[in-house]
C-alpha cells in the first residue's frame, strides 16, 4: 500500500501547516454490469465499501498503478485501464487525497483477499446496487454522477 515517498506536496497557497496531498487510485473493476467492491479495514475507512486501489509510487502512471494494485489486492486479471475521474477529498482526520478513477476490463480470476488487514471481502455489485457506506472518494465519484 502506501509509503512516506508516496506523499507528494501541494503547492495551493504554499501555506507550510497543510498536510501533504496523497495521490491514490481506485481501479473500477467492470464484469458486465457489475463492478467489484471491498469491504474496508483498519482506521481509514474501515466499514466503508471501496474499489481496490492504493498509493501512486514515485514515476509509475494511474495505470499502472491499476493494474499493479488490483494484482496484488485481488489477484484480478485487467485489460485496457483508462483514467474515468478524479475526486478530491479532504477526511475528518485532515488527510488529503486526490484519487485517480481508473476503468479496467475484467479479464479473469475471483477477487480473493490477499490483504486481510486492509480489506474484509471483495464482491460484485451492479453499480446502481452499490453498498453503503461508501468509501469518501468513492462516493464523491458517484456525487458526480459517473456511471460504470
Amino acid at each position: 500500500m502506501a509509503s512516506a515517498a508516496d506523499e507528494r506536496e501541494t503547492n495551493a497557497g504554499n501555506d507550510s501547516s497543510r498536510r501533504p496531498e496523497l495521490v491514490g487510485v481506485g481501479v473500477i473493476v467492470v464484469r458486465g454490469d457489475e463492478v467489484v467492491f471491498g469491504l474496508r479495514r483498519g482506521a481509514h475507512g474501515g466499514g466503508t465499501w471501496s474499489f481496490p486501489g492504493g498509493h501512486v509510487d514515485e514515476g509509475e502512471s494511474a495505470e499502472a498503478c491499476a493494474l499493479r494494485e488490483l494484482e496484488e489486492e485481488t489477484g484480478l486479471r485487467a485489460v485496457s485501464p483508462r483514467r474515468v475521474g478524479e475526486s478530491e477529498d479532504v477526511f475528518p482526520d485532515g488527510l488529503h487525497y486526490r484519487t485517480i478513477f481508473v476503468r479496467v476490463d475484467w479479464a479473469g480470476g475471483n477477487p480473493a483477499v490477499r490483504e486481510p488487514e486492509a480489506c474484509a471481502r471483495w464482491s460484485w455489485f451492479r453499480w446502481d446496487d452499490a453498498p453503503e457506506p461508501l468509501f469518501l472518494p468513492v462516493a464523491s465519484l458517484r456525487a458526480k454522477g459517473f456511471r460504470a
